[in-house]
């Protein structure tokens, strides 16, 4: 006999019962470049450091099946990303949030991929981002050593647990305003939402971050203001050191000038 209430999970099954099973149709994401704009500030026959905007994500992924950073380095390499990432990851050694903004490396081939993803596994990549955050931090500098794990909550979230991974923060204050702290944060990790989850813990969330704070947003900023100021990094292929830095957008300094004004 058929299943009649096959929208019951906790149904048992018996003997010679006839269970129909209805294929969903996989729907392929078709990787194609796109003309989407690009700051570039760095590039060669190996590598591609561009200043990302904020809200752009890195890769396809479910609900963004393009108009992403992938699609559109697609457009200027044609076909020379590296394909150690995966097929809808081409070229992607490290990634940033959709709503941070800054400095990303993308690989143009297989040996600057493996040498770049070696130099971050050893923490030989300088990643220094800006951020502002709510409160006043009395702290010229500290360092949060704390594991991150995926929220037993909230799986969209992450959240410092004991059985994480292990995370390593650094920042160093350099403006305080009345209410608001300007931060020079270096990472030694690249946990996902590291800084937020960081930032977050300890009372201090940035700006404009909806996921990791209660949602006070004063400035009405989309996505936390956050950016990924510098780099410095061993070029994969030539070994010379190169240190990059993004100017901070445009929405940031008008924010600082406000609170300057103040």
């Amino acid at each position: 006999m058929s299943m009649e209430n096959h929208g019951k999970a906790s149904l048992k099954v018996k003997n010679q019962d006839v269970v129909e099973i209805e294929e969903v149709e996989v729907k392929q994401t078709e990787l194609k470049p796109q003309d989407i704009p690009l700051d570039i500030i760095y590039e060669d026959n190996d590598i591609i450091v561009v200043n990302k905007q904020k809200g752009l994500v890195v890769h396809p992924a479910n609900g963004n099946p393009d108009g992403t950073l992938v699609n559109a380095i697609m457009n200027i390499c044609k076909d020379s990303l590296s394909g150690i990432g995966g097929e809808l990851r081409p070229g992607i050694v490290h990634r940033l949030d959709k709503d941070t903004s800054g400095l990303i490396i993308i690989a143009k081939n297989d040996k600057a991929h493996i040498e770049l993803s070696r130099q971050i596994k050893d923490h030989e990549v300088q990643k220094t981002y800006l951020a502002l955050v709510r409160g006043v931090i009395k702290e010229e500098e500290a360092t949060i050593n704390m594991p991150i794990a995926r929220s037993t909550k909230d799986r969209k979230k992450m959240a410092v647990a004991k059985d994480g991974r292990n995370a390593v923060t650094h920042f160093k204050v350099l403006e305080r305003f009345d209410s608001y702290t300007l931060l020079q944060i270096r990472i030694e990790t690249g946990r996902t939402h590291q800084i937020r989850v960081h930032m977050s813990y300890i009372g201090y969330p940035v700006v404009g971050d909806m996921v990791y704070s209660n949602g006070k947003n004063p400035f009405g900023v989309e996505g936390q203001m956050l950016h990924s100021y510098k780099l410095i990094f061993k070029h994969p292929i030539t070994g010379n050191i190169l240190e990059l830095q993004a100017p901070l957008p445009e929405y940031f300094e008008e924010v600082l000038e406000k609170l300057r004004n103040i």
